[in-house]
């Protein structure tokens, strides 16, 4: 499994597209051929009206959403307007958008579906998705005060939340992340994503609850091929069956990893199919609540040996290794060392290492100027 960078389409942090992004039939058998076959379901009548906004009273540091929903954490979530971003937690679809506000940025959400007498409980559903028990400005600060390089990053890339996904949601997702692009990944995520039930439409993309365990058993691997999955049809059928032998059921046994230690959380979720030591990593860190899970590919190691582990440079990336960047990164950062490498991990995306540059050389020139000024002064 490699860690995904985003599409060049993706927003960066100081540009956003204003169109919502939509997939297209590419050609015949294929997984988005399977769309373009579907007749238009009739809407809901969410679909007819438009919902109230509420503001979640978080400011940038906290929460910026073109740092955490298209920076390879999940694939169900689409951006849906100007920095928007549209998904399902649970049964409630859900907009959220970031706002520039005279206190600062805010994020407003928008229930598309959810009666008013559920609201409550849908904003809780969705605080927890958001992992806001969790203070991510403090992390931050911490982080910063033991290493000057992430106080640097952390200046201009705040709020890169890490999600507390659904663990079978999560899963189903990164095997599908496996050996794959973003694009088709995306593909195979919203096909297994329709087979849930509809729950919307919201800028003409239509959404769906992830579907259970018992709906995904019905789903045969030749189908999957059949829509493109290729040899990951095996290991989603494969965990599937597995799963669903468990003892008290495959979801509950999932959601139980939450309470092991690392180590035992990674060996329980390597026993399914499909299921590298890099993938679990990414379940743990993204969904079951392993903080210090540090998933490691090419882009983790290439940080690791440039500023965490310089000796090792040059040298070839193995699985003894792998756990040897994630120790690093765990003694650098300590029990929140996930979240402390997703941020290192955004910086390096193009977009943003562009806007650093960019922002690096603003600074310079204006430390340049003052010294000028400074020296002109001293010369009068």
């Amino acid at each position: 499994m490699k860690r995904h960078r985003p599409l060049p389409s993706q927003p960066s942090l100081t540009t956003a597209t204003t169109e919502p992004i939509r997939s297209k039939p590419t050609s015949a058998n294929s997984i988005s051929s399977y769309f373009s076959s579907k007749k238009p379901r009739k809407p809901l009548i969410s679909d007819l009206k438009t919902p109230k906004r509420a503001s979640l009273n978080l400011n940038r540091s906290e929460l910026f959403l073109p740092l955490t929903f298209p920076t390879g954490q999940t694939f169900r979530w689409k951006q849906t307007s100007h920095l928007q971003y549209t998904g399902v937690v649970g049964s409630h679809l859900v907009s959220l958008i970031q706002l520039q506000d005279a206190n600062g940025t805010d994020v407003a959400y928008t229930f598309h579906n959810t009666p008013t007498s559920d609201q409550a409980a849908a904003k809780s559903a969705l605080l927890d998705f958001l992992n806001m028990s969790i203070c991510l400005s403090d992390l931050w600060k911490e982080f910063s005060a033991s290493d000057e390089r992430f106080a640097e990053l952390a200046e201009h890339l705040s709020g890169a939340r890490v999600l507390r996904q659904d663990p079978l949601e999560c899963l189903i997702q990164f095997i599908c992340s496996s050996n794959n692009n973003i694009k088709r990944i995306t593909q195979m995520v919203d096909f297994i994503s329709s087979l849930g039930n509809y729950v919307g439409v919201v800028e003409g993309i239509e959404f769906y609850e992830f579907p259970s365990l018992d709906r995904l058993s019905k789903v045969s691997e030749e189908e999957l091929r059949k829509a493109g999955f290729g040899y990951r049809a095996k290991y989603i059928t494969g965990t599937v069956k597995v799963l669903q032998s468990k003892p008290g059921g495959g979801e509950a046994w999932l959601a139980s990893l939450r309470k092991l230690d690392l180590q035992n959380t990674i060996e329980a979720l390597t026993t399914l199919p499909g299921v590298g030591p890099k993938v679990a990593a990414c379940i743990a860190l993204f969904s079951l609540d392993q903080h210090h899970a540090v998933p490691v590919d090419t882009h983790v190691w290439k940080i690791a040996t440039r500023y965490l582990i310089p000796e090792l440079a040059g040298a070839r990336l193995t699985p003894k290794l792998c756990s040897r960047v994630a120790d690093a990164f765990v003694e650098k950062y300590g029990r929140y060392a996930g979240w402390a490498q997703t941020l290192l991990f955004i910086a390096e995306l193009p977009s943003q290492k562009a806007l650093l540059q960019s922002l690096t050389n603003e600074t310079k020139e204006a430390v340049k100027d003052v010294n000028q000024k400074k020296v002109s002064e001293d010369n009068i």
